[in-house]
C-alpha cells in the first residue's frame, strides 16, 4: 500500500511539469520565456533526482527530457530574440551560467544512477552540453572581419 502510494506521488510529481512548459511557452516575452524555462529545468532536475532516489527510473526519465525540452526551449526563444549575444549579452550570459550549473548537477549525479539507467541523462546532457557552448561561443564572437 505504501509502496503504491509512493509510486502515485512520483508519478504527479512528473505530470505537473509539463503543464508549467505549456505555461512558460505561453509567455510572450522572449526573454522572459527563457528564464521560465530554465526555472522548470532545474525543477525537472530535482524532479529527477528525487524520483529516481526513490526507486522510480521510468518517471525520472519523464522529468529528465522535460529537463532537455526546457533548456532547449530557453535557448530557441533567446534565439528567437534577434539579438546578438555578444553586443547584449546580459539573458544570454544568464542562460550560460544556468546550463553551467544544470552541467554540473548532472555530472555529480551521474555516479548515483546505475550503468542501465543513464541513457536519458546522457541524452539531456548531451543537449545541454551543446547549447552551452553556443551560448558560451555566442557571448565570446566578437564583430566578424569582412575579407
Amino acid at each position: 500500500m505504501i509502496r503504491l502510494l509512493i509510486s502515485l506521488a512520483g508519478l504527479l510529481a512528473v505530470v505537473p511539469l509539463r503543464a508549467d512548459l505549456a505555461a512558460v511557452r505561453a509567455e510572450p516575452n522572449l526573454e522572459r520565456r527563457a528564464g521560465k524555462a530554465l526555472d522548470n529545468a532545474d525543477r525537472a532536475l530535482k524532479t529527477a533526482q528525487e524520483t529516481y532516489r526513490n526507486g522510480y527510473a521510468q518517471q525520472s526519465e519523464a522529468a529528465f527530457e522535460e529537463l532537455r525540452e526546457s533548456v532547449v526551449l530557453a535557448n530557441d526563444s533567446l534565439k528567437q530574440t534577434g539579438k546578438n549575444p555578444s553586443r547584449s549579452p546580459k539573458h544570454f550570459k544568464r542562460a550560460e551560467i544556468r546550463t553551467r550549473e544544470l552541467l554540473r548537477r548532472l555530472n555529480d549525479f551521474r555516479p548515483q544512477m546505475s550503468l542501465e539507467d543513464r541513457g536519458p541523462l546522457e541524452k539531456a546532457e548531451a543537449t545541454i552540453q551543446k547549447i552551452h557552448e553556443e551560448l558560451l561561443a555566442g557571448i565570446m564572437g566578437g564583430k566578424k572581419k569582412k575579407r
